[in-house]
Parts: C-alpha cells; sequence; structure tokens
C-alpha cells in the first residue's frame, strides 16, 4: 500500500490541528478511548462541541495555550493508502520546525484563515514549500463559515495565493479548497453549503494524488555507515559496507566509484534486512560487497561509475537561519552533509529574502533568527555532494554550532 507524506503549514489558529483531527475523526482512525478522552477534555474547556485539535496537540503547553509548537507526526489510512501527516507549528518563530516537518513530505497542505486571507507567514510557507523543491501545494482556505460561506472571498485569497507564486517561481501544482475544519465541510465530504464549489474534497485529492518514488531515478548514492567485518570463522573473509541508501538504485554486478579515492570495483553481493538480493532502491538500508579491497570508511560514498556527484569544497547555497543568534560573515561551524561532518566556514553572506516582497536584496550584514538567504560556503576538506535542484536527497545539509551543539541552520546548495 502506498504511503503519502504530507506537511501542513499555516498561521496561529488557522486550523491546521483542527483539520488534521477532522481527517482522523471522519475516516474512523481514532480508537474509542481516545475519543472518550478528547470530548471529555472539550467540556472541561467548557466547549459545547469536540475539539478535534486535542487529537494532535500533544505537549501540555500546546493543548493549555491551544497553538502547536513540536512536529507531530500523525499516523492514518484509508482503504487506498497510507498516511504520514507532519503538523508543523504556526508561529513564526517555529519556522524552524515547519522546514524540519517538510523535508520529507511530498505534499504540502497550507492552511489560510478565509477573514485574513494572505499574510506573511501564509507566503513564508509557500515560500518554504518551493524551496523544498515540494511539487504539489494543496491551499486549503480554511473557516469558510466564519465569511458566510462566500465565494468572492475564496476567489479573492485564490488570485492572491497565485500572484506569490508566480512571483516566487513556484512550479509546482496548486490546488484549492474551501473548507470549514470544524464541521467537516469538504474536508472529507463535500459541503451542502458551497455549492458554488464543484472540485474534490480535501481528501478526494490526497487519494488520487500520484506517489512518485523520484529518488529511484536519481543517481545512486550510498554514504558508508559502517564498515562491517566480522572476524569470525564463519565470515572470515567478509567485508562489507553498510549505509542508508539515499537516492538512486543498485544492483548485484554494477561498476561504481569510490569517493573519495576515484577506485572503481563491481557490486558482488547486497544484503537487505539480512537477506541476500539482487538489487536495493533508495531509503533502504543495506550492506554491500564489492569484487576488491578498497580502503573504504565511514563518510565515504559508493557511487555508479558513470554518474558520480561533485567534489568540492566551496560553494554557494540557499540557508534557513535557525538561531537565536544572528549570523555575521567569517563564522566557523561544523557543516554535516549525510555521515560526514567536516569544519566550515561562511565566506559571504550574498543576499536575503525579503518576505513582504519575495524578493532578494543584497545589502546583508547578518542573518536572524528564521532569516533566508543565500551564502557563501568552504570546507576544511571536500565533500561529495549535487546540488539541490538535481538530487535533493544529496544536496541538502545542516550547519550545528561547534560549541553549543545546537543546529543553527539547514542548508541547499545552489551552485558550485
Amino acid at each position: 500500500m502506498d504511503i503519502l507524506r504530507i506537511a501542513t503549514a499555516g498561521s496561529v489558529d488557522d486550523g491546521k490541528s483542527t483539520l488534521i483531527g477532522r481527517l482522523l475523526y471522519d475516516t474512523k482512525s481514532i480508537t474509542k478511548d481516545k475519543l472518550e478522552a478528547v470530548e471529555a477534555s472539550s467540556k472541561r474547556k467548557g466547549l459545547d462541541f469536540v475539539d478535534l485539535s486535542l487529537l494532535t496537540d500533544g505537549l501540555i503547553a500546546e493543548r493549555e495555550q491551544g497553538i502547536t509548537i513540536d512536529v507531530a507526526h500523525i499516523y492514518f489510512s484509508t482503504d487506498k493508502r497510507k498516511y504520514i501527516i507532519a503538523d508543523t507549528p504556526g508561529h513564526v518563530e517555529y519556522t524552524r520546525n515547519m522546514i524540519t516537518g517538510a523535508s520529507n513530505a511530498e505534499a504540502s497542505i497550507v492552511l489560510i484563515d478565509a477573514r485574513n486571507g494572505v499574510i506573511e507567514q501564509t507566503k513564508r510557507h509557500l515560500f518554504i514549500s518551493n524551496l523544498l523543491k515540494i511539487e504539489t501545494v494543496f491551499v486549503c482556505i480554511n473557516k469558510m463559515d466564519l465569511v458566510g460561506f462566500d465565494e468572492t472571498v475564496f476567489n479573492k485569497i485564490k488570485a492572491d495565493v497565485e500572484e506569490i507564486a508566480k512571483k516566487m517561481g513556484y512550479e509546482g501544482d496548486l490546488d484549492f479548497v474551501p473548507i470549514a475544519a470544524k464541521y467537516g465541510d469538504n474536508v472529507v465530504q463535500p459541503s451542502t453549503k458551497m455549492n458554488w464549489y464543484s472540485g474534490p474534497t480535501l481528501l478526494e485529492y490526497l487519494e488520487e494524488l500520484p506517489v512518485h518514488k523520484k529518488e529511484d531515478a536519481l543517481p545512486a548514492r550510498l554514504p558508508v555507515q559502517f564498515v562491517i567485518r566480522p572476524h569470525s570463522d564463519q565470515h572470515h573473509d567478509f567485508r562489507g559496507y553498510a549505509g542508508k541508501l539515499s537516492s538512486g538504485q543498485l544492483h548485484v554486478g554494477q561498476e561504481v566509484l569510490v569517493l573519495p579515492s576515484s577506485r572503481t570495483s563491481k557490486i558482488t553481493k547486497i544484503y537487505h534486512a539480512q537477506k541476500e538480493v539482487d538489487s536495493a532502491r533508495s531509503e533502504e538500508s543495506i550492506t554491500v560487497e564489492l569484487q576488491d579491497d578498497v580502503d573504504i570508511s565511514r563518510g565515504n560514498m559508493i557511487v555508479p561509475a558513470d554518474a558520480a556527484p561533485t567534489q568540492t569544497n566551496a560553494f554557494v547555497a540557499t540557508i534557513s537561519w535557525m538561531d537565536e543568534q544572528a549570523l555575521t560573515t567569517s563564522k566557523s561551524f561544523l557543516l554535516q552533509h549525510g555521515v560526514n561532518v567536516v569544519k566550515a566556514k561562511i565566506t559571504g553572506l550574498q543576499s536575503k529574502l525579503d518576505i513582504h516582497t519575495m524578493e532578494e536584496t543584497n545589502d546583508v550584514s547578518q542573518f536572524k533568527l528564521n532569516d533566508i538567504g543565500r551564502v557563501g560556503i568552504k570546507t576544511a576538506k571536500p565533500i561529495f555532494a549535487d546540488l539541490y535542484k538535481d538530487n535533493p536527497r544529496n544536496g541538502a545539509f545542516i550547519l550545528i554550532d561547534e560549541f553549543s551543539n545546537n543546529t543553527v541552520a539547514v542548508g541547499f546548495m545552489d551552485k558550485f
């Protein structure tokens, strides 16, 4: 059965948690005891309806404040497929959580409060969806009940979002659904109060969305995490190279290149879950044996001989700054790319996104929390990378403060 990974985004009180709760409730994905607990909690809060947001707001602080703070992963299924939803925070100070939650998503749901229309966070979330190359964005215009289910309001917001997407160069699919998550209108069941809308409900959209295993079609990248040498009588000469295949496919008999040595060899055996197989696909954790004894250690990479990544120690990247302390030029960090960790230095702050105008400004002296822009980076030793647009699995990285060990930025390689 297919698995569709979805990220939700929206500003505070746009109704993300309520929408996900409604999906769970209307698809009968809630156990009886969980529903009874939510009903009891709703009564204690003095509500005359079942607050479905309580199904996803798991932290005590979230329930008390009525907001989402951390990324929550919610699992449910229908007869057609399984779903994993990353419910991400709406507050601007939690933008870093939104990027983390959306990093593995194949589709994004962006909520907009019909009363407020497009706001700064809407632009930010659309930009992040574009930055992460999410191919399908469902724009759910929520709380239509509070604007009298007015078609004019829906059309105005739709036009505004399309204009913003055009300005930022978003090339994916935008689908618009008018909903009232509190009452379930157009979430799972069609609304009788918006007869002017003849499109699919949100769940119908999700059910019909093709799940592309696009990573399988990319060049294979196997970062070596561990070299297996049992030193036992039974496996005296065994030498296996274990790791998670981040993209592409490998098969027995394939000629491969080992980086950084640039030695070539052939795959003689592949093991997946202790079982010998003929081939492996992206995201599978595997162990490979090679025909030749090659000097390979943790952090090296095994790739197809005819499709190697770029070996570089200087590049330009788009980063999202995630630390309270501002970023200035010439700062040094640890850069983690896959399993590789190297020292890196910011060689220049090239541009920063103005979230209001969706334009870049080149007059940059620092990056503050949640700023997004381009920087130059130089590493102490080469890494084996692809541009993010060509291979997202091998074109992203994080920056780590070497003193506090905090993750301070997530980055996407733009130019070598």
